[in-house]
C-alpha cells in the first residue's frame, strides 16, 4: 500500500511535468517561434530539430537533478523500517519539493535547453542553415526564460496538490512506528506573501512581455521602422505594468493575510487559555472561518465551563467523603477552604490562585486516607507515638496528589497540602519551615484549619466560642501564624461578628 502511494505520487508529478512541459515547450514556445517569425519549411525543419535535441538534453539534467530531489522521499518509501530521521527528512524533502521544482525548472530545465539551443542556432546561423538575425537568439533566450517562469508557476501548484498522500503516508508511518507526529510542529518552507507576489506579478506581466517580444520580432520580420519608437513606448507600458501588477498582489496578499494572522492571534490565545472571540468583519469565505472559530471558542467555553463544575463537584465531594470517615469532623475541609479563600480575598489575590487555594484546603486533609481508624477515630487524646503518626499526613496527602496524572494540574495545589501544619516560628511539621519560606497556601491555610479545628466539636471536648478563638490566633501571630494573614482575619471575623450582632439586636427591637 506504500509502495503503491509512491508510485502514485510519481506518475502523478511525471503526468503534471508533461502536462506543463508541453504547455510551455510546445504551446507557448513553439507557438512563439513558428508563428512571429517568417522562415521556410527547411528553417522551420532545422528549429525544430534543435528543439528536439535541446530538450533531449534537458530531460536528461533535468531528470538527474528530479532523482536527488526525490532521494529521501523514494527511500522512505521503499525501505520496511525507516529511522526516525528518515522520517523527519522525507517528510521536510516533500514540503520542500514545490520550491525545489521551481528550482529545477529555473536550473536545468531552462539552461538545459536555452543553452544548447542558442549554441546550435548560432552554429546554424553561421553555416546560413537558418536564415535569422544573430540578436534573436537572445530574444529566443528573454522568451524561454518567460515560458520557464509560467511553466513553474504551473508545477509548483499542481505539485502542491500531489504530494498531499505522501505527507499523509509518512506522518503516519512515523506515528505508528515512533509515536512521533507532525501535526505537533509547525512549519514554514514557503509563506502566503510569496505565492501570492510572486505568482500574481509574473501572471500579470508574462503576457506584456512576452507580446512585446513577439511585436518585436514581427515588426523586424515585416521591415517596419521605428522599433526605437516602439521600444521607448513598450518600457513604459511594461514598467507601468509591472508596477501595477506589484501594488495589486501587495493589495491581494494584505487582504488574504489579515484575516489568516487573526485566526493565528486567536489560536495563540487559546494555547494560552484564554478564550477570546474574533469580530466577523468579512464578506468572502473568511467569513465562515471567522465563524467557524468563533464556535470553536464557544464550544470550548462550554465544555470548560461543564469541565469546571465536575472538577469542583470533584474536589468538594471528595472532601466530604475524607470528613465523613469522623462524624464530628463532618464538613471540616470544605469550611477551611471557606476561611482560606476569605483570606486570601482580603490579601487580594487574583481569582486564579483564590481557586487554586480553595482546592488546595479542600484536599488539604487527604493524606489522611493512610492514617488508621484506630487512630483517626479514637475518643481522647493521642499518645505521642499516635501523635507522630497523624503528623504523617500531610507528606501521605502530597504523595498522594503527586500520582495524579496530569501532574502540572496539581503542582499548584501540593504545597498548601503538605505545609499546612507548619509554623511561622519553625517548629511545625514536616519540615520545620519557617517565615516566608512557607509556601503561601500553606500559611493561610493554617490559620484557616487553625480555627475551624478549634471552633469545631471533638469526642473529649466542645468547640470553643468564636472569640476566644480568634484571642488565640492573636496570641500565635508570628509564632505559630503568618502574623500579616492572621490579622486580615481576625480583623475580618471581628468585623463580621460585630455587624452579625447589631443585626441581631436591631432585630430583637
Amino acid at each position: 500500500m506504500v509502495q503503491q502511494t509512491y508510485k502514485q505520487f510519481i506518475i502523478i508529478l511525471l503526468r503534471n511535468y508533461i502536462f506543463g512541459s508541453f504547455v510551455a515547450v510546445f504551446g507557448i514556445g513553439a507557438l512563439f517561434m513558428f508563428t512571429t517569425l517568417n522562415i521556410n519549411f527547411k528553417e522551420s525543419f532545422v528549429l525544430f530539430l534543435i528543439l528536439i535535441i535541446s530538450l533531449f538534453i534537458m530531460l536528461i539534467l533535468e531528470s538527474i537533478v528530479f532523482s536527488k530531489h526525490i532521494s529521501p522521499i523514494k527511500k522512505v518509501f521503499l525501505e520496511q523500517n525507516s529511522s526516525l530521521e528518515d522520517l523527519k527528512a522525507a517528510y521536510r524533502q516533500t514540503h520542500r519539493l514545490p520550491i525545489l521544482t521551481v528550482y529545477r525548472i529555473f536550473g536545468p530545465h531552462l539552461f538545459g535547453l536555452s543553452l544548447p539551443a542558442m549554441l546550435i542556432s548560432y552554429i546554424c546561423i553561421k553555416m546560413d542553415l537558418i536564415q535569422l538575425p544573430l540578436y534573436y537568439i537572445g530574444i529566443a533566450f528573454g522568451a524561454s526564460v518567460l515560458v520557464a517562469g509560467m511553466h513553474s508557476i504551473i508545477e509548483f501548484y499542481l505539485a502542491t496538490k500531489a504530494l498531499k498522500p505522501i505527507l499523509i503516508t509518512i506522518r503516519k508511518k512515523t506515528l505508528t512506528q515512533y509515536k512521533f507526529d507532525f501535526s505537533h510542529h509547525s512549519h514554514l518552507y514557503i509563506s502566503i506573501q510569496s505565492k501570492v507576489l510572486y505568482s500574481a506579478i509574473f501572471i500579470g506581466v508574462f503576457p506584456i512581455l512576452l507580446f512585446s517580444l513577439a511585436t518585436h520580432a514581427r515588426f523586424a520580420e515585416a521591415s517596419i521602422p521605428l522599433l526605437t519608437e516602439y521600444w521607448s513606448w513598450a518600457i513604459i507600458v511594461i514598467i507601468v505594468s509591472i508596477l501595477f501588477a506589484f501594488y495589486g498582489a501587495y493589495l491581494l496578499f494584505n487582504n488574504i493575510s489579515e484575516p489568516i494572522q487573526i485566526l493565528e492571534d486567536g489560536m495563540r490565545q487559546i494555547q494560552l487559555g484564554k478564550l477570546v472571540y474574533q469580530n466577523d468583519v468579512y464578506s468572502d469565505e473568511f467569513s465562515k472561518l471567522i465563524s467557524g472559530y468563533n464556535q470553536m471558542v464557544s464550544g470550548l467555553i462550554r465544555r470548560d465551563s461543564v469541565n469546571k463544575q465536575l472538577l469542583d463537584s470533584l474536589f468538594t465531594t471528595l472532601a466530604l467523603a475524607l470528613d465523613a470517615r469522623d462524624a464530628y469532623t463532618a464538613g471540616h475541609s470544605v469550611r477551611v477552604a471557606q476561611y482560606s479563600v476569605l483570606i486570601g480575598e482580603q490579601a487580594n489575590l487574583d481569582d486564579e490562585t483564590l481557586d487554586l487555594l480553595r482546592k488546595s484546603a479542600l484536599l488539604h486533609d487527604i493524606g489522611k486516607i493512610g492514617i488508621r481508624d484506630s487512630i483517626l477515630l479514637k475518643d481522647g487524646r493521642l499518645t505521642e507515638e499516635e501523635f507522630t503518626e497523624i503528623k504523617t499526613h500531610p507528606v501521605i496527602g502530597a504523595t498522594i496528589l503527586s500520582q495524579v496524572q496530569p501532574k502540572e494540574e496539581m503542582e499548584s495545589l501540593i504545597p498548601g497540602v503538605k505545609y499546612h501544619h507548619e509554623r511561622f516560628d519553625g517548629l511545625g511539621y514536616p519540615e520545620g519551615l519557617k517565615g516566608d519560606s512557607i509556601p503561601l497556601f500553606g500559611r493561610i491555610m493554617a490559620v484557616a484549619d487553625a480555627y475551624d479545628a478549634m471552633t469545631s466539636d471533638r469526642p473529649y471536648r466542645k468547640g470553643m466560642p468564636k472569640q476566644k478563638a480568634l484571642s488565640i490566633i492573636e496570641e500565635g501571630k508570628g509564632t505559630q501564624w503568618d502574623p500579616y494573614f492572621a490579622q486580615l482575619f481576625i480583623d475580618y471575623m471581628k468585623k463580621n461578628v460585630e455587624e452579625t450582632n447589631d443585626n441581631r439586636d436591631k432585630q430583637s427591637v
